[in-house]
């Protein structure tokens, strides 16, 4: 660049001497300001004109994590409706109670099964006493049957009266199978009765925790076009679950055993463990974007979570040891390139005179793959794959790196 600018000044004297006169001033003052520049950036190529920052590349563990939101559930929540229509007579839980597989939650008024009841167990009764009479019918019959069966092979009996009698016999038979199909129909008829009566006495499938109560004591519950949700049971809440929302870009790094921890607005500085136990496979779209559900086991002993609550996880994806690591700001520094000036750059008397301010120039794009190393004060471009990261370093898989190298995260004029 000296050469240059020599060569140019020698250019500028030639032609002063050849106009004379002013010339020499203006070539003095020419030869002055480009001496000035000259020794200018000499200068600033003695001192440094760019300071770079720097970091060093460490080795330790890194834990790679994602983040997920959710609510906490329990993890089985039942809705107990009635099967029959009717007037409420009782109601015998409220809300927070504990309650048993089996045990009464409410009693519908079963004045009208009951009679129901009654009148099956009469029908039965009654076709029970009607399959005694057949069966004697058929015992009767039977036995005079074979008498004049007897009789007619000794040629005693007209084969008329013989056929009154074998047709008798017959019918008989065909009444004691009506009256045990009739004693079948009473007996089913008496169950679907005792059945509905039963049903009148509204039980809890599980057990657990009544978490909503729907209806009161005298209330009419309508169940002819959907049945009505009275109690709403969660199963024990000393274990629940969180469902979150885990993101599509996220989600191929989750995997079934994934460690978690999460955190609610209720407790303020307090997490909480979970494992990952689900991760489903149906996606769930909101305002185009794309999120799946992943359900975390929690441990509730101290039954200090409650259904509903809002949560945000964070959840182990990756944890390695003693890796080599990056600065995430190093991977995505690139120097700037420098701009040329239509004339042929910055080289020539003008570019002397009045040099380029430092740092101008558009910067290269970073690929993410490559990390500048200051190697003698000079920086170094190096070739790295990177792994797993943990939004503040990136673990290097391979690439001409050492504990300890200075990679370049930024840069700044010296004058600054």
């Amino acid at each position: 660049m000296a050469d240059q600018g020599s060569e140019d000044i020698a250019r500028v004297i030639a032609g002063a001497k050849r106009r004379g006169g002013r010339g020499w001033l203006l070539a003095l003052l020419l030869l002055g300001l480009g001496l000035s520049g000259w020794l200018w950036v000499g200068r600033s190529a003695e001192t440094g004109g760019t300071v770079y920052v720097t970091e060093p590349v460490v080795r330790g563990d890194l834990t790679a994590t994602v983040t997920a939101t959710g609510t906490v559930q329990p993890t089985t929540e039942v809705e107990v409706s009635s099967e029959l229509s009717g007037t409420l007579l009782s109601v015998d839980v409220d809300y927070n109670d504990e309650v048993t597989v089996g045990q009464v939650l409410a009693r519908l008024d079963d004045t009208k099964l009951r009679a129901q009841v009654a009148n099956a167990e009469a029908a039965l009764a009654a076709a029970r006493a009607q399959l005694a009479q057949a069966e004697a019918t058929q015992r009767e019959a039977e036995e005079l049957y074979e008498t004049q069966a007897e009789l007619q092979k000794r040629g005693v009996v007209k084969h008329s009266d013989f056929v009154t009698y074998e047709a008798n016999r017959d019918r008989a038979r065909a009444a004691v199978e009506a009256a045990q199909a009739s004693l079948t129909l009473a007996e089913a008829n008496l169950a679907l009765q005792r059945t509905d009566l039963e049903k009148t006495a509204i039980r809890s499938p599980i057990a657990g925790v009544v978490l909503n109560r729907d209806v009161s004591a005298g209330q009419i519950v309508a169940a002819s076009l959907s049945a009505p949700t009275l109690f709403t049971l969660a199963e024990d809440l000393r274990r629940m679950q969180l469902l979150v929302d885990i993101d599509e870009a996220d989600i191929g790094e989750i995997a079934v055993g994934n460690a978690a921890r999460f955190t609610v607005d209720a407790y303020s500085g307090r997490s909480f463990p979970a494992t990952i136990t689900q991760i489903r496979y149906a996606p769930e779209t909101t305002d185009d974007v794309v999120t799946y559900k992943g359900v975390l086991a929690v441990d509730n002993a101290d039954l200090t979570l409650r259904p509903g609550m809002t949560a945000t996880a964070t959840i182990v994806v990756t944890e390695e040891k003693g890796v080599l690591q990056v600065s995430n700001a190093a991977l995505r520094y690139a120097p700037p390139q420098m701009v040329e000036s239509a004339g042929g750059g910055a080289g020539g008397l003008v570019g002397l005179i009045m040099p380029a301010p430092p740092g101008s120039g558009s910067s290269s794009a970073a690929s993410g793959k490559t990390v500048w190393v200051l190697r003698d004060g000079t920086p170094v471009e190096v070739q790295v794959t990177p792994g797993a990261t943990d939004g503040k370093y990136t673990v290097i898989a391979a690439g001409d790196l050492a504990e300890g190298d200075q990679v370049i995260t930024d840069q700044r004029d010296a004058a600054k």
